[in-house]
C-alpha cells in the first residue's frame, strides 16, 4: 500500500502524520518506507534527527540521476536510508529538490518515482509520501504513485475552501495518469473539541459526505516535543493522548482499506 499525504496549504500537519502513521506501521512489524518530497526536509529531520545533514544519498540524487542517463544506474535501494527505529526506512529530502524541478518537469520525468517505488514493491509493506505544500512536479510524481491520498486538515474556513480545489486536483491526476488512485480520507489535525468553529466546520464537511476519517487527531504541545527529540510519538510517550489517536487512525486505515 502506498500513501501520499498531500494538501497544497502548508502548516496542516504532513509531515507529523506521515511520520508518526509510518511509526506505527513499523511497530506493527511491517516494513515500512517514507518518501520525502518536500524540500524542506520535515519528515527526513523527523525520523532522523541531527544525522539527517549528513545523509550521502539523498532524493535529490536519485532524481538528479534521471537527467542524466547511465548504463549503470544507482538501484533505488541505494537511496533508502535505515532510521534509529526497527522496519522504518527513509528516502531523505534535500533542498536541492526545488532546483531540480523545473529540469525534471521540461523533460518529463514525472513517473520516474513510480518506477522506482515499483522497483521497491517487494522490500516494504509499506509506503508513506510526504510532498510539498504545493500542486507542483513533486507532488503531481506521488500522486501518480500512489494508490491512496490522506488531505490533513486543521479545522479552519481557509482550509475548507482550499479542500474543495484539492479534490478537483486528485480527480483530475487520477482521471488522467492514475485510474486507482482514491481519496482515502480527511484526517482533521489540531481538533479542539471544546471550540466551536472546528466541531462545526468539521460537522459541515461529515454533512456533505466527505470523507472524514476517525478519530480526529488532538491539539498537543507533545508533538512539538516529539519533533524536537526526532521521535514519533508512539516511541517517546505510546500512553499519551495523541500517541493513541494516531494508532487507532492507523488500525481505522489498515482495517477499512489495508495495510
Amino acid at each position: 500500500m502506498r500513501r501520499v499525504v498531500f494538501n497544497q496549504k502548508g502548516g496542516v500537519g504532513k509531515s507529523t502524520i506521515t511520520c508518526n502513521l509510518a511509526a506505527i506501521s513499523a511497530q506493527q512489524g511491517k516494513r515500512t518506507l517514507v518518501v520525502d518530497l518536500d524540500p524542506q526536509g520535515n519528515s527526513t529531520q523527523y525520523l532522523l534527527g541531527a544525522t539527517g545533514d549528513e545523509v550521502q544519498s539523498t532524493l535529490a540524487d536519485f532524481f538528479d540521476q534521471t537527467l542524466n542517463f547511465k548504463l549503470n544506474p544507482r538501484a533505488t535501494a541505494d537511496f533508502v536510508v535505515a532510521t534509529p527505529f526497527d522496519q522504518l526506512y527513509v528516502m531523505p529530502s534535500h533542498p536541492l529538490l526545488e532546483e531540480l524541478q523545473g529540469k525534471l518537469e521540461s523533460r518529463y520525468k514525472i513517473y520516474k518515482l513510480r518506477d522506482a517505488l515499483n522497483e521497491l514493491a517487494g522490500d516494504f509493506d509499506c509506503v508513506f509520501i510526504d510532498t510539498p505544500p504545493a500542486l507542483n512536479f513533486f507532488t503531481r510524481s506521488a500522486l501518480i504513485a500512489a494508490d491512496a491520498c490522506l488531505i490533513p486538515f486543521d479545522c479552519d474556513e481557509f482550509s475548507r475552501k482550499a479542500l474543495y480545489s484539492l479534490l478537483e486536483n486528485v480527480e483530475e491526476i487520477k482521471s488522467d495518469h492514475n485510474r486507482d488512485l482514491r481519496v482515502e480520507g480527511i484526517v482533521v489535525n489540531q481538533f479542539q473539541p471544546r471550540a466551536n468553529l472546528p466541531q462545526k466546520v468539521v460537522q459541515e464537511l461529515i454533512d456533505e459526505g466527505l470523507p472524514v476519517l476517525q478519530p480526529y487527531l488532538s491539539a498537543s504541545v507533545k508533538i512539538k516535543e516529539s519533533h524536537e527529540q526526532a521521535r514519533p510519538m508512539i516511541h517517546l510517550d505510546p500512553k499519551h493522548k495523541l500517541s493513541q489517536e494516531f494508532v487507532a487512525l492507523y488500525n481505522t486505515l489498515a482495517r477499512t482499506f489495508g495495510a
